[in-house]
């Protein structure tokens, strides 16, 4: 196998954070006396979720800031009184509690780190990613984990991923891989730091971005025998 270093985005691509996302927003929502309209509720919540994380990716927010302020905001958007605070405390503490992972995960992990390393880089939480990769089972098959939080720095910033390659035992551009679900931020990273990428497209979805993956793959049972 050509490459020996192999860097995994880890939500929506290893681990299924759509069906945790929602069971944590529900469990939350039940906890907080909440139980009526959760689905449209929560439909709000996803699409203030994705502009604060595409402000926090291009700098213009913090990550401290975006944990409570996407729940303010679709609580204030449904006249709401429930305290942002502490459903984004109870939220992200569900989360590492709610795992699930995506079919063929834990085999893509265990074959590609008999050839080389495996390392997850995330711009989720720090310490809610590394409890999640703790539940997922598949520490064993990890050898770091590079978050956003530590470095400073957020995908596709090509600062993170110098940081993140800094973690790996050996690392040569040419022996490197990305694999990843979001062409702006995992494969529009690879290529601005000039390593190859794979972009988990499970959704078959038309690419009309200026990023340009190596490799596609729908399935991720696809992706060991691309890379062979």
């Amino acid at each position: 196998m050509k490459h020996s270093l192999f860097l995994f985005d880890l939500d929506d691509t290893l681990l299924d954070f759509r069906a945790s996302e929602k069971l944590s927003f529900e469990r939350v929502l039940r906890e907080l006396g909440y139980s009526d309209g959760v689905d449209e509720l929560f439909r709000q919540y996803q699409g203030i979720n994705i502009e604060l994380w595409r402000a926090f990716e291009a700098g213009t927010v913090s990550k401290e800031f975006l944990k409570v302020e996407r729940f303010r905001k679709t609580f204030a958007a449904c006249a709401l009184e429930i305290d942002p605070q502490q459903a984004s405390l109870r939220y992200l503490e569900s989360l590492s509690e709610t795992v699930v992972l995506i079919d063929g995960a834990r085999r893509l992990c265990e074959t590609l780190a008999a050839a080389g390393e495996v390392g997850i880089i995330t711009n989720g939480v720090a310490h809610i990613q590394d409890r999640r990769i703790a539940s997922s089972g598949l520490g064993d098959y990890i050898s770091f984990t590079a978050t956003s939080e530590a470095c400073g720095f957020a995908k596709p910033d090509s600062r993170f991923f110098e940081y993140a390659t800094n973690m790996a035992r050996t690392f040569n551009k040419g022996a490197t891989i990305i694999v990843g679900d979001r062409l702006d931020a995992d494969i529009l990273g690879a290529n601005r730091f000039g390593i190859e990428s794979c972009w988990y497209n499970p959704g078959r979805l038309n690419n009309d971005t200026e990023a340009l993956p190596t490799f596609e793959a729908a399935h991720l049972d696809e992706i060991a025998p691309l890379l062979a």
